[in-house]
C-alpha cells in the first residue's frame, strides 16, 4: 500500500510499513518533531494519532518560528 508525502516542494511516494500506521509514526521515521509541523491528510488538517491509509496524501508544514 502506498501513499504520498509532501513536504514543502517535495513530493514522495512511501510505502506503509505496517498496519495502522499513524502520523506519528510517519515524523519518527523521518526524524521529525511533532511540534514542528503542521499535518494534514488529503488536504485536513489532522492530529498525530491520525492513521494513514492507501492512496493518502499526507502534507508536512513546517511551523517558522521568529521574534
Amino acid at each position: 500500500m502506498v501513499f504520498k508525502v509532501k513536504i514543502g516542494s517535495e513530493v514522495e511516494d512511501r510505502q506503509l510499513n505496517k498496519d495502522n500506521t499513524t502520523i506519528k509514526d510517519l515524523l519518527d521515521e523521518l526524524n521529525i518533531s511533532s511540534e514542528s509541523v503542521v499535518s494534514k491528510k488529503n488536504g485536513d488538517i489532522v492530529v498525530e494519532d491520525e492513521l494513514i491509509n492507501d492512496g493518502d496524501e499526507i502534507q508536512l508544514i513546517r511551523i517558522i518560528y521568529g521574534g
